[in-house]
């Protein structure tokens, strides 16, 4: 029953969705969920390493459910679990025994079943992505409207990576489902009722508690950056931050503020937890990765003056490893590939960027975004030296990359050949950039 109760919104809202687009779009509403669907079953059908363990105790955790409701409800709440023979203590914030917790829910649906898990968490990152795609295509009439779909529904390795029983589905569609909201909040044109918009922002609230979540210091950049966003967006109607330097002035300092308040608010938060926690799991990735290609920081310690140091190269790993010709197997040879196109994207980009053609993506909003990636992308390369790792980790940085570089007059003119752009049912005529 629960899910006929699934099936009954599910279905007459794709159909909305296949009549409010044209034929190209249409092509990407197939493609981008067919194949989540396919590459999320698939996973389900034999999860491996961490799929597996979080897919087997989440069955316990929907047992424990079943015989004491009240002992469950304890373990939902806390960090600790003790059901038969499984007694697991997680610190506050574990993404494992979050994702544990979420798998346990979603087994009253699948009664069990890792195919039917892996295709919930596929559909589920799909909805955000898709979301995302349609949104910055309505609201912001002035950016070409193929980005958001080319970056986030249609990009091969995001679409492998963020799919089925993985911490990454659930990180990219819940982000994607935020800043959804968030550009609709901010720079919608159309009138909504007050209810409409208390559900919109109770919505915004959800998702970013499921994105913190997931993976905490991940997402702990763009948290930052949308409450600064916001800020400036409620603060500009006042005449404040109404250049670019304004903006930019005003958005590292609501930054650096909120970073210094939540250090004061928790342990967790503070820079030494962060250089410790960052150098932890970069040993732990390199002892793993000895006979695999991977990078190294033989000087890395665990201080904010190293990672500071390590920062720019660490950024540039993120964004290039593995190098084409580095490992000729599989996997690695696809990263090479899928590197050197974007690198072609940001030589492409900078080259706009130089002659006033970076596109007409809202300052403030391409600003946090920006900040965003490049604050992920320089975690992403302090702590995961091992390239496998690092192509999995990265599917939750590299759309909101792929967003930005696919702003620029020479990507919306190939994105326009493509027939990507311009939906009549996406965009209303006449309309402009409200940024």
């Amino acid at each position: 029953m629960l899910n006929v109760l699934l099936l009954t919104w599910l279905l007459p809202w794709l159909r909305r969705q296949w009549q409010a687009v044209d034929r190209p779009w249409r092509a990407a509403l197939l493609l981008g969920l067919g194949g989540r669907l396919l590459v999320g079953g698939l996973k389900g059908w034999h999860p491996i390493k961490d799929a597996a363990f979080m897919a087997g105790c989440s069955q316990l955790l929907t047992d424990q459910f079943w015989a004491s409701p009240g002992a469950a409800l304890q373990t939902l709440l806390g960090n600790e679990v003790h059901f038969q023979d499984l007694h697991l203590v997680y610190y506050g914030m574990s993404n494992t025994f979050f994702i544990m917790k979420l798998l346990g829910f979603l087994n009253l649906f699948s009664a069990g079943s890792t195919v039917l898990n892996g295709l919930y968490l596929a559909l589920a990152s799909f909805l955000g992505c898709w979301l995302l795609a349609r949104e910055l295509a309505r609201t912001l009439p002035g950016t070409p409207a193929g980005a958001g779909l080319v970056a986030f529904v249609l990009w091969p390795t995001v679409l492998f990576w963020a799919t089925g029983i993985s911490k990454e589905a659930v990180f990219l569609g819940s982000g994607a489902g935020l800043l959804a909201l968030v550009i609709r909040l901010f720079w919608g044109t159309e009138k909504t009722s007050a209810l409409k918009r208390t559900a919109q922002i109770i919505g915004l609230l959800v998702l970013a508690i499921v994105y913190f979540k997931t993976r905490y210091f991940f997402a702990m950049p763009l948290l930052g950056a949308l409450v600064g966003l916001a800020m400036l967006r409620l603060l500009q109607p006042l005449g404040v931050a109404r250049s670019r330097w304004a903006q930019t002035l005003l958005l590292i300092g609501i930054l650096a503020g909120g970073a210094w308040l939540a250090a004061e608010v928790s342990v967790a938060f503070r820079l030494n937890k962060l250089t410790n926690q960052t150098v932890r799991i970069y040993d732990r990735h390199l002892h793993a990765s000895l006979n695999r290609p991977h990078f190294e920081y033989p000087d890395l310690r665990p201080t904010p003056e190293s990672m500071l140091q390590h920062a720019p190269l660490a950024a540039l790993n993120a964004l290039t490893r593995p190098w084409l010709g580095e490992s000729w197997q599989g996997p690695y040879l696809m990263g090479g590939l899928e590197n050197l196109v974007l690198l072609a994207l940001l030589t492409v980009a900078a080259v706009a960027g130089l002659r006033g053609q970076a596109g007409h993506l809202p300052f403030a909003l391409g600003l946090a975004l920006g900040i965003y990636c490049l604050a992920l992308a320089v975690l992403l390369g302090l702590s995961t030296p091992n390239l496998g790792s690092l192509s999995r980790y990265r599917s939750g940085l590299l759309p909101f990359l792929l967003l930005l570089l696919l702003q620029n007059d020479y990507a919306a003119a190939v994105l326009t050949r493509l027939r990507l752009n311009a939906g009549p049912a996406l965009r209303k005529p006449g309309a402009s950039n409200p940024g």
